[in-house]
């Protein structure tokens, strides 16, 4: 079953109409029946909710349309040269998320018309690289692959991109609305990455999102229409039976996914849990019922590329958790490479 997003509000900027992406998203919510409103300019304010938690989970029911105005792409390590930004925000409400902090009060989602514009830019950045190859990331700000139903953007930048010598695409997704994806000439050019975790972690932590099966049954469809294909684990958790969690999550990649025919190599991302202080603070008053572990004292601190400090597991954790994950790969895929651990 493909979860479908039916958002509570849709919210167009007056220019986005000009757009052909925006007249035809009109056209598709308000047939859906879903309220519209119309702003000159892109301003939400007064979100819905008494309590944080309650504005938080509204406002992840609002969709803002809107032209993406600056078109710098910002810098993507160490997943990628640039990130691509087709959208900002998501429907998940994964505890953990990085964006919790990074979008602050602004959580609800924003959509991108101005995508031909946005595929120009890429084309310059590209341009700009040759003759090396640019790397761009979809999913930086976003899982862009929970709105494809309603705006089909990533079909059409997965096109683009498999008309490029010089530019790759990836993105990462938790959804599972694959199907119209099938058919898109990729040319091996888009790597697509399904960002799992265990049974526990996905039922504490990742509100609103697909299963582990729907998403590994979507990862199939993806590896049969010969994408290249990958993995993240993230975030990778320290708790009671982790070890026997995460084998059982490897073992379930194995028996839905066939080894990759030809040069499609298989690949895993691993990314180990960690937050900031701050991050702590919105996380609790968002949800003030999580269970989420986050305990300053069993973790080391440690200072950030961008200047503010994170709280990660201790040194002896991270050297077990890289041991295990290393030799589970191995055993059961001989054919993948370990992209990264962190």
């Amino acid at each position: 079953m493909t979860y479908l997003f039916y958002p509570e509000r849709v919210i167009f900027e007056e220019k986005a109409l000009s757009y052909p992406l925006g007249d035809e998203l009109y056209k598709k919510f308000k047939h859906a029946n879903i309220p519209l409103e119309i702003l000159s300019s892109m301003r939400v304010t007064n979100l819905p909710g008494k309590t944080p938690a309650e504005k938080y989970r509204r406002a992840k029911k609002i969709v803002a349309v809107t032209v993406k105005k600056s078109l710098s792409f910002s810098s993507c390590k160490p997943s990628a040269h640039y990130q691509l930004p087709l959208a900002t925000s998501c429907p998940g409400r994964c505890e953990y998320c990085y964006l919790q902090t990074t979008l602050g009060r602004q959580p609800y989602i924003r959509v991108y018309v101005n995508i031909d514009e946005i595929l120009e830019a890429a084309q310059k950045y590209i341009h700009k690289r040759l003759p090396e190859i640019t790397l761009f990331e979809a999913s930086a700000t976003s899982d862009p692959l929970s709105l494809e139903p309603w705006t089909q953007s990533l079909f059409k930048t997965i096109e683009f991109f498999g008309r490029q010598e010089h530019g790759l695409l990836r993105f990462v997704t938790k959804f599972n609305a694959v199907d119209t994806l099938l058919t898109a000439k990729h040319n091996n050019r888009t790597h697509v990455r399904f960002s799992l975790n265990t049974h526990h972690i996905i039922k504490t932590h990742e509100r609103g999102t697909p299963s582990l099966e729907h998403r590994l049954e979507a990862a199939a469809k993806i590896a049969s229409a010969g994408y290249p294909l990958g993995f993240i684990l993230a975030p990778i958790f320290v708790y009671s039976g982790w070890e026997k969690d995460y084998e059982i999550l490897l073992k379930n990649i194995r028996t839905n996914i066939s080894p990759p025919k030809g040069n499609m190599d298989l690949t895993f991302e691993l990314i180990t849990h960690r937050f900031t202080k701050k991050a702590k603070n919105i996380i609790l008053e968002r949800f003030p019922q999580s269970l989420l572990e986050m305990e300053e004292e069993k973790r080391q601190f440690k200072w950030g590329q961008f200047g503010y400090g994170k709280y990660l597991y201790k040194k002896e954790d991270l050297e077990q958790l890289k041991e295990f994950f290393q030799k589970k790969i191995s055993e059961l895929f001989p054919e993948a490479s370990i992209e990264y651990f962190i």
